[in-house]
């Protein structure tokens, strides 16, 4: 039942912060969508993810939760979990969509048995990586259940020998076979894929460039050819659907020009993308005629549990 201010879920908790690397992106995120939500008419209470969270969320009772958590425990199904527990409206994916996207070779698995385009990739350890090539350069090193482009190494075509891992990268490396060409990206929100951005900066987009004001520009819509355009959309909502996503999801792909069709490469999708200023999906939206706090309360309406 709808309350006085005409939503469905009129108090909601925004989750944010939390434990995870990308912690900082995180509450800059969940700031962004309080203050969205307020706006839009919500009474929003923000809560910082630790490890009480269970006992928090029962004393609060929201009618749902918005989850702006990023990186482990809030992305990977682990917190999806305890909503499931506690029986909470949830935002974004559920548990299982959310453990296979946040698992890179998983994901891949499940693309590639989708026929969606990917890129060849090995698992190792950071004393693999650092021992040899494992893939013939140029290659792409990144761990394999973390975001943000957090720990990401390219080993480029001339190098003299692997990369110098920094010491605290996790047990779990991926290393990817390099994509050349634009930084592309597509949002899909329900059914409906938004946009295709072209994102366009100084070097490897990396935390900062996706972060940092100024760091990167987007075009939205991207100038691409219509049949690469239509060819991302169909893969990001091919992939939406194959991972069981729920809410919004955000695709990453590379296109290599030269090779038209054949160099577009699906990379991952992001079941909890950026809701910063400077974020793709908020961006992607606006273009397709949704502001900020209606962006957030289509989040919110469209909670619910078992997703």
């Amino acid at each position: 039942m709808a309350g006085q201010s005409g939503r469905t879920f009129p108090r909601v908790a925004v989750l944010m912060g939390g434990a995870s690397t990308e912690r900082e992106v995180s509450l800059s995120s969940g700031h962004s969508c309080s203050a969205a939500l307020r706006d839009a008419g919500y009474e929003v209470t923000e809560v910082d993810a630790g490890p009480d969270l269970a006992r928090v969320l029962a004393d609060l009772s929201p009618d749902a939760v918005f989850n702006a958590l990023h990186g482990r425990w809030g992305e990977d199904g682990c917190v999806q979990g305890l909503l499931e527990w506690l029986r909470i409206p949830y935002t974004h994916s559920g548990v299982l969509a959310s453990a296979l996207a946040m698992d890179k070779a998983r994901a891949k698995e499940v693309f590639a048995a989708a026929g969606l385009p990917v890129t060849r990739s090995v698992l190792a350890t950071p004393a693999e990586v650092r021992a040899r090539h494992l893939l013939p350069p140029p290659y792409v090193v990144k761990p394999n259940a973390e975001g943000s482009s957090v720990g990401v190494y390219i080993v480029h075509e001339d190098a003299n020998g692997p990369p110098q891992l920094a010491a605290d990268m996790p047990q779990t490396l991926m290393v990817e076979t390099y994509v050349p060409g634009r930084e592309l990206t597509v949002t899909v929100m329900g059914d409906r894929v938004l946009a295709v951005t072209d994102i366009l900066s100084d070097g490897w987009y990396d935390y900062d460039a996706k972060y940092r004001p100024g760091g990167s520009r987007h075009i939205v819509p991207a100038d691409l050819p219509a049949e690469i355009t239509e060819a991302c959309h169909d893969i990001a909502l091919r992939a939406h659907r194959a991972l069981g996503c729920r809410g919004i999801s955000r695709s990453d792909l590379r296109w290599d020009e030269s090779r038209g069709l054949a160099g577009l490469i699906l990379l991952e999708t992001n079941t909890q993308p950026g809701m910063t200023p400077t974020s793709l999906s908020p961006e992607q939206a606006a273009h397709c005629g949704y502001s900020f706090p209606e962006f957030c309360a289509w989040l919110v309406e469209d909670a619910s549990c078992n997703r």
